[in-house]
């Protein structure tokens, strides 16, 4: 059966499968609106996480069953609460306790479930709340894995979706040490350290919507890491948002919390004896994220490494001994483009304000497999603006074709009322009933002209401010864009033969509806063909969320071997799952089971990832 007819279910299951979010449509828009602006005016006021300072919050092992363990596997997942088809085909493929990987000309090989599963941030969407956590998250992950004897632990970072309530929910979910499934909780706080196998350690970085780290976080990283780290040992950071691209593509400066919490919490710490700050010789081998909904992956540069700058890392051997930052954000949430990623990244950019940082910058070179790939990226992304195509900007999102219908049912009344003025009558009908082309001509050409005096006025003043980088601001593109469609509309109209008896209102009520089937389909197509030009700024997201895109779901599977050195394993499903069967089960009642699982195959070779820098 399909989703909607599990919702039938509900009280059975103990929730209700949701469908994916439609990013554009207006009634979500609003309402993450209105969430995302009081989160940005109150979360500075109402910082959780100095109220959990009081709490207790102890340094983490696994695995719990096996404290002495000499090895562990760990899967990381992140963007995961969106629709029960992509999030619970990806839950389904965790908790599976194999994955056979027997691909032509790949390593075959078994990925054990994991001892720890890391959820790396946006566990629920589009805001925060207890019936959204239990629709969207703990009610597939718990029909996943009902129960588990080896106990696996579930740590959770939150993200910026889970910080739009307060992170209210977020803590009553995972920071009160109740079970989900068969997965374990026991952080008591929103940030988390975790003691691994074989002198590896995790850890988890809340900062809040992108603000600074709080003092009682701080404390806990410096009393149950920074003071534990011993020569040698390798550290996991998890991290809500991929700021080390974001410092290529939108500020300098966004990498600078990270990079300060590497020099002055990992490799150094202060000697409680000399009060002076002493290296600890310990390193950050690999960077975790999700917040993009993509795989990719930048390996550092080492110093023998050719000289001469190469843009991926395709020329670049696999070594060990490489630093490697990861963003994989497939969990769930809709489906995010890739061929705009940087190349290269200097680490921290030369040109941020941190002042204690590593000088020259270490650079990290993006790895040429993504998911999806560069090429499939670009093809994608054009889906927004194609009409043909299941994931059109109107068909995808519910709403939107009739808000831009309504939108130029009102622009018709503007321009027509203009028009009627220019041909000395009042009533915009009588003007459309009687005018001719010469006189639309001369309206469009009167009004094209005072466009394009605005828009010089409008360049000049920009150039007086900015000099030679003023440009056209892209809303004003978007604007303009509508306006043309509203003089195509006036112009239908116009073309109209009304007959002579009709009345004004017979007239003005069929413009009306010529306007509003015109907005909602050249409007709409406007609009797609808007966002695709945008080369930047959070137009440019749009591209891919206002598709919604569910196929291209996956996450990582770890291992710490017994000999020190970590695996990674990339993920991606074949296909999520859309057809499932509802089962009697002895713990939970009932659940839904896949009818065909899910398979999931590596985004590109397994790569290996030393305990600590040196050479191969």
């Amino acid at each position: 059966m399909k989703s909607y007819e599990l919702r039938e279910y509900a009280g059975d299951l103990g929730f209700t499968p949701q469908d994916q979010m439609r990013w554009l449509a207006p009634k979500e828009l609003a309402r993450t609106a209105v969430k995302v602006g009081l989160a940005s005016v109150f979360c500075g006021y109402s910082d959780k996480r100095e109220v959990q300072g009081a709490l207790p919050a102890d340094l983490l092992r696994a695995p719990l069953r096996e404290p002495d363990a000499q090895e562990i596997w760990i899967d990381y997942v992140a963007d995961l609460g969106d629709g029960f088809d992509a999030t619970s085909s990806v839950a389904w493929t965790v908790a599976a306790e194999k994955i056979t990987l027997d691909e032509p000309g790949a390593v075959r090989a078994q990925l054990s479930r994991g001892s720890l599963l890391v959820l790396g941030g946006d566990e629920v969407y589009p805001v925060a709340s207890a019936t959204g956590y239990e629709d969207k998250m703990k009610g597939p992950y718990r029909a996943a894995l009902p129960t588990a004897d080896d106990q696996p632990l579930m740590v959770a970072l939150p993200g910026n979706h889970d910080w739009y309530d307060g992170l209210t929910s977020f803590l009553r979910i995972f920071a009160q040490q109740r079970p989900i499934g068969g997965w374990r909780t026991r952080q008591t706080r929103s940030y988390f350290a975790v003691q691994l196998p074989q002198r590896w350690w995790l850890v988890g970085l809340d900062s809040q919507l992108g603000a600074y780290y709080d003092g009682p976080q701080l404390r806990y990283f410096e009393t149950h890491l920074s003071a534990n780290l011993r020569p040698g040992d390798g550290v996991i950071v998890c991290a809500a948002e991929p700021t080390w691209v974001k410092s290529a593509d939108r500020d300098v400066d966004d990498f600078n919390a990270l990079h300060w919490f590497d020099r002055h919490f990992v490799r150094s710490r202060i000697d409680p004896a000399s009060g002076e700050r002493v290296a600890t010789h310990a390193s950050i081998r690999l960077w975790l994220t999700g917040d993009r909904h993509h795989y990719a992956r930048y390996a550092e540069r080492l110093p023998q490494d050719p000289p001469d700058p190469v843009s991926t890392t395709a020329d670049l051997p696999p070594d060990p001994a490489r630093r490697q930052m990861v963003t994989c954000g497939m969990g769930g949430a809709y489906l995010a483009s890739t061929h705009r990623l940087p190349a290269e990244l200097p680490l921290p950019p030369s040109g941020s304000r941190l002042r204690d940082k590593d000088s020259p910058p270490t650079v990290f070179a993006r790895a040429p497999r993504t998911e999806p790939s560069a090429q499939e990226s670009r093809r994608l992304v054009r889906g927004i603006a194609e009409p043909w195509s299941p994931r059109w900007l109107a068909r995808r999102n519910p709403g939107f074709a009739e808000l831009t219908a309504g939108v130029h049912a009102l622009l018709f009344l503007l321009v027509a009322f203009l028009f009627a003025l220019t041909q000395g009558v009042l009533r915009p009908v009588d003007a459309v009933r009687d005018a001719d082309g010469r006189h639309l001509g001369d309206f469009v050409a009167g009004l094209v002209g005072l466009l394009a005096l605005f828009l010089v006025l409008a360049w000049l003043y920009r150039l007086a401010r900015r000099g030679r980088r003023a440009a056209p601001g892209s809303a004003t593109t978007g604007v303009l864009l509508q306006v043309a469609v509203a003089l195509v509309v006036l112009a239908v109209t116009v073309a109209i033969p009304f007959p002579a008896g009709w009345s004004g209102w017979a007239v003005l009520a069929v413009c009306l509806l010529v306007a509003g089937l015109l907005g909602a389909l050249l409007g709409s197509e406007v609009f797609g063909l808007w966002m695709l030009s945008a080369r930047g700024g959070v137009v440019v997201d749009w591209q891919m969320s206002g598709q919604s895109i569910e196929d291209h779901k996956g996450f990582l599977r770890l291992h710490i071997a017994p000999d020190g050195d970590l695996t990674l394993y990339p993920l991606v499903l074949d296909g999520i799952c859309r057809d499932w069967d509802l089962v009697d089960d002895p713990v939970l009642g009932k659940r839904p089971v896949p009818a065909t699982p899910p398979t999931a195959r590596l985004i590109e070779d397994p790569l290996v990832i030393g305990r600590k820098a040196g050479p191969s």
